[in-house]
């Protein structure tokens, strides 16, 4: 049997705080690089990394950590959960992984939000390059965060003149008449997420103003029946609790020089009654029109706890259990 070829590679990192931020505390990125690939040695001395190894490995381990320098140069911190991301990457040989993490949203205050998976990557390009966008996926993967981001930025760009946020409130029968306040505070507890994503990236300062004068409105999908939403950036969040009517009716809000980004998770649908989500039957409907586009993400791009994963993917497997 013959045995593979042993190669010896330098990497070389200008710089001793470049040397510092890439290596982590106590070498703690190193060694995450060294445990995705084993069969290779990497040694750092002085302003070089020398990696030694089977010729794949020794290539792979260069490769992270050419991507990983990357992000250091362009200012960016590592932290564990990056760096075996961008190992991920790269074993699944995406084209420079670094890409994927330096593509970012300024939203104001100096404040830059960035894909952290590839298929957010490509969630971020989709909302840019159509008019239509629905991202299907579980809690945690920056769903409605990313968009509200694109939405933020476009307002301060002037590329729309307001951001539309809504999503429906699934307990507008009888249970809500029994929350105290007008039909506002009835209704608010159901929209606070927006609120929470809007405070982060604007301050509350800045979200109060743009919401007192009409450029940020935040309101219940019964709010949208009968208007046309023009040069708007709209987003209808928690889409699964839509019914198909209500779905069409949004939709057919659109109006021109704007964009709609619609979130959900079909496998948190909360409909009375068995009533069927317009999430889950919308694809089959608008797959093949031009301009429109679906993106799904899944427990891989959970950005929340890092177990916060494992759950969504034990659910899921134990939901095609029970389907068998």
């Amino acid at each position: 049997m013959t045995r593979p070829a042993i190669a010896e590679v330098t990497l070389r990192v200008p710089g001793d705080h470049h040397m510092l931020a890439l290596l982590g505390e106590r070498d703690g990125y190193l060694r995450i690089v060294e445990e995705a690939f084993p069969e290779a040695s990497i040694v750092a001395r002085g302003d070089e990394l020398r990696i030694t190894g089977p010729d794949v490995a020794a290539a792979l381990a260069k490769t992270t950590l050419e991507e990983l320098l990357v992000l250091v140069r362009e200012g960016q911190t590592l932290d564990s959960d990056r760096v075996r991301r961008v190992v991920d990457l790269v074993k699944a040989e995406v084209p420079s992984p670094s890409e994927v993490f330096t593509d970012g949203v300024p939203v104001g205050r100096g404040k830059v939000i960035r894909a952290k998976t590839l298929n957010q990557k490509r969630y971020v390009d989709a909302i840019r390059d159509n008019t239509v966008v629905f991202s299907i996926g579980p809690a945690g993967t920056g769903k409605t965060y990313l968009a509200m981001a694109l939405a933020v930025h476009g307002l301060q760009s002037g590329g729309y003149t307001r951001i539309i946020l809504t999503r429906p409130a699934v307990e507008a029968g009888e249970r809500l008449g029994f929350l105290p306040g007008d039909l506002a505070a009835k209704v608010d507890p159901y929209l606070r997420p927006l609120y929470d994503a809007l405070f982060d990236m604007l301050g509350p300062e800045e979200t109060s103003r743009m919401l007192e004068r009409g450029a940020i409105e935040i309101a219940p999908l019964a709010y949208m029946r009968g208007r046309t939403l023009n040069d708007a950036f709209v987003v209808l969040d928690e889409a699964q609790n839509t019914s198909p009517e209500q779905m069409k009716m949004f939709l057919t809000r659109l109006g021109f020089n704007s964009k709609m980004v619609i979130t959900g998770d079909v496998t948190q649908v909360d409909l009375p009654d068995g009533r069927a989500s317009g999430l889950r039957q919308v694809r089959s409907i608008l797959l093949d029109i031009p301009g429109i586009t679906f993106i799904t993400l899944g427990a891989e791009d959970v950005v929340r706890h890092r177990i916060v994963a494992s759950i969504v993917e034990a659910y899921r497997v134990h939901e095609e259990g029970k389907a068998k």
